[in-house]
């Protein structure tokens, strides 16, 4: 078998995050292989797909805020990319998000989130229930109100996964199926990954015919630099401390795909209530979701979530009823303490983490893979990505008031 050298770099995780920062660091001379049990599935392919900085607004998120809004502003021009480097549609739709009350009470609620966007300097558009029913004639006539989001867009979070997985291709990225069982370290640096068994197809890393290469287990993967983009799973490997290890953990994310007609959409934009979302493609799927639960790592589909996504969805669309449920789906969102991501340096020399979007993982994958791949590029942390280094939390868990816990 002929020797191959060691890549520049290997990114644990082939998730959106890490198929994004692997392609631009190929495409900016790096040799990058990507290590996935599954690459491309996982929190990736259950996500929703929007992609909304001003409605997903969080009190005490500001500096989070700034990194969204700056990440939406990518998109068009990411996806663009993404689509010639691929030769595939990624699904990017612009339209915005149509948020509405059901009642009195989700009204004002609204209505308190209306102000704190404009504190924030968003643009944002108070309707009332005539005016949200004139933009999406399906909405459900009991509606009190809205707030449209006009900057909020969406893309195809399956269709993102497999355009990425061809733009890798194209770019020279060797992809390994099988799972990372921990780092390897030598003195204070880490130096590559050791595989561990279990993955579905066996080791294997695509060569430039396509074919899968078997890898025994055990096998170190040597590099000069590891991206530990693993998700929700980040925390778990081996080889070093777990105090230097990204503290993630998962959170739980069940969510419903229904079909129907493409010529007869459900609705024209994101929808929200103040309990669930409904996202239209333009093929005629709908995605409902999503529960948000502490459930560690739990993936069961439950039919108490199934029942409330639906009920909250007919509530706001009568027409949901009336639609096929094609699917249903678990993620696991990886949290950080702050639930902001986690994103440079970590621990020793060459460990390089970007995990913990939570629920902002499709939304920030752009400036991730941009940023990442500066860093790795020119050893300098992106004053972009400087608020998120996985270091703010060796004292303590930063809260919104900016004091320690």
């Amino acid at each position: 078998m002929t020797h191959r050298p060691s890549p520049d770099a290997v990114v644990v995780g082939g998730g959106v995050i890490g198929l994004a920062i692997a392609w631009r660091a190929a495409l900016a001379g790096m040799t990058v292989t990507v290590v996935d049990e599954a690459p491309g599935r996982g929190a990736s392919w259950a996500a929703a797909g929007m992609l909304a900085p001003v409605t997903e607004v969080h009190y005490g998120e500001r500096p989070l805020l700034a990194l969204n809004l700056a990440a939406a502003a990518r998109w068009p021009t990411f996806a663009a990319e993404v689509e010639e480097a691929s030769g595939l549609p990624v699904g990017y739709r612009p339209g915005g998000t149509l948020a509405v009350a059901r009642d009195a009470d989700d009204n004002a609620a609204l209505e308190d989130l209306y102000q704190f966007q404009l504190r924030c300097g968003l643009q944002v558009e108070r309707l009332r229930s005539r005016e949200c029913r004139q933009l999406e004639p399906g909405l459900a006539p009991s509606i009190r109100g809205g707030v449209l989001a006009a900057g909020d867009h969406q893309v195809d979070n399956r269709a993102l996964v497999e355009a990425l997985l061809a733009a890798c291709q194209h770019a020279g990225v060797r992809m390994v199926t099988g799972r990372v069982a921990e780092l390897a370290v030598e003195g204070d640096r880490v130096t590559g990954v050791v595989l561990s068994g279990g993955g579905p197809a066996g080791y294997g890393s695509l060569t430039s015919a396509g074919s899968v290469r078997s890898r025994p287990e055990g096998e170190t993967l040597a590099a000069g630099v590891v991206v530990l983009a693993a998700g929700c799973w980040s925390g778990g490997l081996g080889g070093l401390a777990a105090e230097v290890l990204p503290r993630v953990r998962p959170v739980k994310g069940q969510l419903l795909y229904l079909r129907g007609s493409a010529d007869q959409p459900l609705c024209s934009r994101n929808v929200r209530g103040l309990e669930v979302y409904v996202v239209p493609r333009g093929d005629g799927r709908v995605v409902v979701g999503a529960t948000v639960e502490e459930q560690g790592f739990d993936t069961t589909v439950t039919a108490g979530a199934v029942h409330d996504l639906l009920r909250a969805a007919l509530e706001l669309l009568p027409d949901v009823a009336e639609l096929e449920l094609a699917e249903t789906v678990v993620g696991l969102r990886p949290g950080s303490p702050d639930n902001a991501p986690m994103l440079g340096p970590a621990g020793p020399d060459g460990l390089v983490v970007a995990t913990g979007h939570y629920r902002n993982g499709i939304l920030l994958t752009p400036v991730t893979a941009d940023a990442i791949a500066e860093l790795l590029i020119t050893g300098q942390v992106p004053e972009m990505i400087a608020p998120f280094t996985p270091g703010r939390f060796a004292d303590g868990v930063p809260t919104a008031s900016g004091r320690m816990s």
